[in-house]
């Protein structure tokens, strides 16, 4: 029920020392004026940066941020009265370091006029380097993987797998089930011979039941379509560092063409002419001895008319001194790391490659030539760029749920009466937010109707026939659809317990209109309860007070009225239409 706030009564705080609290906490505190000027700082904020108060207040705000766009934005907010809670910015320290923070700062305003804000600064750079590390390991570890031309996957110690890569499901000829599949990635398992091999059997369970590695148990894999393969696991127990089985990697090398080379072919030859990536082999003048199946769909050239040219015609002229210091390396016997460069195509186009290089040795060990592995990793350009992307926006979405849900604790909080209260309506309110959620997610967080976002917090609590629902057809953007989902929890939940949906008479009238043209357009809802039960007592200042009368408006740059009648409540938002409206951005 939305309650009444009780005025707490007026204490004395004359004899509290808020200069030593300001001077002495823990947490780097400023005040900056309002045209950006740092007014006080106290010990821990000059600690912080390393500045000398001297040095540091006087000067203006924004010379210590590395984002200017980050200050100017949180000026501005601040001059309109808005409330600024963990913003991650970035500061200049006086030795040249950069501080990953967080901002929470709000303003001091009389008559109407800013005279100072007041700043908290958190220090998260520890966290953004841990987090920053992570990535980079992560990364590391799955282009390492994917970069491999051998089928590769992995199993917890219950067998269970846990990650494949792309070799291994073009190899198995099917899409394992991550977290189901168990032991191996095939469709069949066979012995050499022919019997049938069960997959609880295989060298991949025998390898995590005995904690071991096995070695030299070639077996046969047929795929779905019938097929089948010989192929030779090489599954290896994965170990933590007290030595406790934690898991499994296995490679499973396809035999079929060594199966089917001559005798004499060596392992080698089979894998290069297998591979998918381009493997070429020159001599130590540059001249191109081999030249296989990959190396003629990566570069358009057959292997007639590549091989006894230079190696030269593959390289643009602008990286054409890179060939001398491959030739001098390789001369001394040394590998050459993977490393990313273009090469150009028999039609002229370019291709980003990575490239590594090995020494060719003849019987006595003296280098003849090289091999050299080249990759297109075009697609993988192309998916780092969208993981980018897509890190950022997962990033800020987790932080705008984060923020709301965290409201919605605080808020509820202060004024739940018992621990089984604050846990129900925590509960009820983040399933609401949590039903907004499933909305955005199903629009792939382009927006949601009002009329979709409207039923799906009011059906829940029985008797939608009776919610008359009217008005144009308006696209929500996920901020509004968030904040306002949350206000038709609360009032659906007033109205289940004291109003219209709460007996058998009276109606729920839910409307809203698009007014003006333009910019200027304006965005009007309103819920009213008519002919509901007589309401005896109508509490204000509760949680659902707060969101309606503040947080969801404010949230889409408007402004509400919650009017309290005999017979139920009547509640009006107004808000710039800009503010509420989806566009075609995700």
């Amino acid at each position: 029920m939305l309650q009444e706030a009780k005025t707490p009564d007026k204490t004395d705080i004359s004899t509290v020392d808020y200069r030593d609290f300001f001077e002495n906490g823990a947490v780097p505190l400023h005040l900056v004026s309002s045209d950006g000027i740092i007014l006080h700082a106290n010990q821990a904020e000059l600690d912080l940066l390393g500045y000398q108060a001297e040095d540091y207040i006087g000067r203006r705000i924004a010379e210590f941020h590395s984002d200017q766009e980050a200050i100017e934005e949180i000026l501005a907010r601040l001059s309109r009265g808005e409330k600024i809670s963990r913003y991650p910015a970035r500061l200049r320290a006086r030795d040249g370091s950069t501080k990953h923070v967080e901002i929470t700062s709000s303003g001091n305003f009389q008559e109407g006029k800013l005279v100072h804000t007041r700043c908290f600064t958190v220090d998260v750079s520890h966290l953004e380097r841990t987090r920053a590390q992570l990535r980079r390991q992560d990364s590391t570890y799955r282009q390492i993987l994917e970069a491999l031309p051998v089928a590769i996957y992995t199993t917890d110690k219950e067998g269970t797998i846990t990650y494949y890569n792309r070799v291994a499901a073009e190899l198995a000829g099917r899409e394992p089930e991550i977290g189901k599949d168990k032991w191996c990635v095939t469709f069949k398992l066979f012995t050499p011979d022919g019997k049938p091999l069960p997959h609880d059997e295989c060298p991949m369970a025998v390898a995590l039941k005995e904690n071991r590695p096995i070695r030299d148990q070639q077996a046969i894999a047929q795929r779905p379509d019938g097929s089948s393969f010989p192929f030779l696991p090489y599954p290896t127990p994965i170990q933590d560092e007290e030595g406790n089985l934690i898991g499994a990697v296995n490679m499973l090398l396809d035999l079929t063409d060594r199966h089917r080379a001559e005798e004499t072919r060596s392992h080698l030859s089979a894998i290069v002419e297998s591979s998918y990536d381009a493997i070429v082999s020159k001599d130590l003048n540059s001249i191109i001895k081999s030249w296989n199946n990959a190396a003629e769909r990566l570069f358009g050239y057959t292997a007639e008319e590549a091989i006894g040219r230079s190696v030269t015609m593959l390289i643009p002229d602008d990286h054409l001194d890179e060939e001398p210091h491959i030739i001098e390396r390789i001369r001394r016997g040394e590998r050459v790391e993977t490393f990313e460069t273009i090469r150009k195509r028999k039609d002229g186009s370019l291709v980003p490659v990575s490239l590594t290089i090995s020494p060719v040795r003849n019987a006595i060990g003296h280098t003849i030539g090289a091999s050299k592995i080249a990759r297109d990793i075009t697609s993988a350009k192309e998916s780092e760029h969208r993981i980018r992307m897509l890190m950022r926006e997962v990033n800020h979405r987790v932080k705008n749920q984060f923020a709301v849900i965290l409201s919605m604790i605080r808020e509820t909080n202060k004024r739940a009466e018992t621990p089984a209260a604050f846990e129900r309506q925590v509960r009820e309110r983040i399933m609401a937010l949590a039903r907004s959620h499933d909305l955005l997610v199903t629009g792939d967080w382009k927006g949601v109707s009002v009329f979709e976002l409207l039923l799906s917090q009011v059906k829940p609590f029985g008797n939608e026939e009776r919610i008359n629902m009217s008005g144009p057809s308006v696209n929500l953007n996920p901020i509004a659809v968030q904040y306002l989902g949350i206000a038709f929890h609360e009032l659906a939940t007033n109205s289940a317990k004291y109003g219209v949906l709460s007996g058998n008479k009276g109606a729920v009238s839910a409307s809203w209109e698009v007014a003006g043209s333009g910019p200027s357009r304006t965005f009007r809802l309103t819920w009213a309860e008519t002919d509901g039960p007589e309401v005896q007592t109508v509490g204000q200042g509760g949680f659902g007070s707060v969101v309606l009368k503040r947080v969801a408006p404010e949230a889409v740059g408007g402004t509400s009225n919650l009017e309290y009648g005999p017979h139920g409540i009547v509640w009006t938002l107004e808000a710039p239409f800009a503010g509420v409206e989806a566009t075609n951005a995700a």
